[in-house]
């Protein structure tokens, strides 16, 4: 994959490679997961470009199972933290304990905790209290963890992939919208298709599942994450995905009346800037150079839908984010290629 992009026939050797590797991915994660196949495309798409995701679900629906399996897919060290109301911050990024040598000399040793690897699974992450969420802000915005004010880089690529359960609200800790905005993806898993269930329910009844193949490595990863970036993408599709997110902010001179009714907080400047990086991993991983209005179209609702907070005229009238959603898509103009 250690391909530079700078004539038209590596460009397209490259894209080609991508979708080959998103088609023997999918082969690989088909050992173990059957449907949902929105869901593990934005999945990958996180991956490719780099950010980290919440995955939003029922209990029981294969969210540890499917990032498990995208982390040996991938060969990447994988870690996976259960959230519970005692947990502490050092839990999760390591403590400082002291460590008698052999000369006799004490001196303060820090334990790495479970942050350090590869992918992070935060499972039930509003489970826990704010002060040990934050811990993970430093984690996800710098790649590093300070303790003792010391700075300890943690491997690369890195990615947390948090789940929360929507249905059991008592005992919970919302995420702050600070720590929400950090996360590229908000993902919506539902339950599967009747016919779809009853495959899940007989393959896991009647034998062990394929041991998955590792197909690429870390090196391959960060490779993945520099040559989406390089993907062109026209101004007037960065403007589209621009208008999307500023269509969301109420009180602003262009914002659509059904905005300023229904939402009392709108997407900041990071909605657009996952927009364009999910939809340039999108299109390599169908095969294309350049971003299309599709791509930023299907990514909208998993972008925006953690960053847009309805208000309480909303939620009286029965109207979720995902229908604010829906209306900004029919309004903001389209535009053409």
């Amino acid at each position: 994959m250690g391909v530079e992009i700078d004539s038209c026939e590596q460009e397209q050797e490259v894209v080609e490679q991508i979708r080959d590797g998103n088609r023997r991915i999918r082969e690989e994660l088909s050992k173990v997961i059957i449907g949902q196949q929105e869901v593990v495309e934005q999945l990958l798409i996180t991956l490719f470009a780099g950010g980290h995701c919440l995955l939003t679900g029922a209990p029981g629906l294969a969210k540890t199972l499917l990032v498990r399996s995208i982390a040996q897919v991938f060969h990447l060290k994988f870690q996976r933290i259960q959230f519970t109301p005692d947990l502490m911050p050092a839990d999760i990024t390591g403590t400082e304990i002291l460590e008698e040598s052999t000369d006799g000399h004490r001196r303060l040793q820090f334990v790495h905790g479970p942050i350090f690897a590869n992918v992070i699974l935060a499972d039930e992450i509003n489970r826990t209290p704010p002060k040990t969420q934050a811990a993970l802000l430093e984690a996800m915005q710098e790649h590093q963890v300070t303790a003792g004010g010391v700075r300890y880089p943690l491997d690369e690529p890195f990615f947390v992939l948090a789940t929360q359960n929507p249905i059991e609200m008592e005992g919970t800790y919302p995420l702050p919208e600070a720590q929400l905005d950090r996360f590229m993806f908000n993902v919506v898993i539902d339950y599967l298709p009747e016919d779809e269930e009853v495959d899940v329910v007989t393959a896991t009844t009647s034998r062990k599942p394929e041991p998955i193949e590792p197909i690429f490595n870390s090196e391959d990863v960060l490779r993945f994450h520099e040559i989406v970036r390089r993907v062109p993408v026209a101004r007037e599709m960065v403007r589209y995905a621009v208008r999307l997110a500023a269509a969301s902010r109420p009180g602003q001179a262009e914002t659509p009346a059904f905005v300023n009714d229904w939402v009392s907080w709108g997407a900041g400047l990071r909605a657009g800037q996952y927009l364009i990086l999910g939809a340039k991993a999108r299109a390599l991983l169908q095969g294309r150079s350049h971003v299309s209005p599709d791509d930023i179209r299907a990514l909208a609702h998993a972008t925006l839908r953690h960053r847009t907070l309805i208000g309480y005229r909303a939620e009286a009238e029965g109207i979720t984010v995902d229908d604010v959603i829906d209306r900004l898509l029919k309004h903001v103009a389209v535009p053409t290629t």
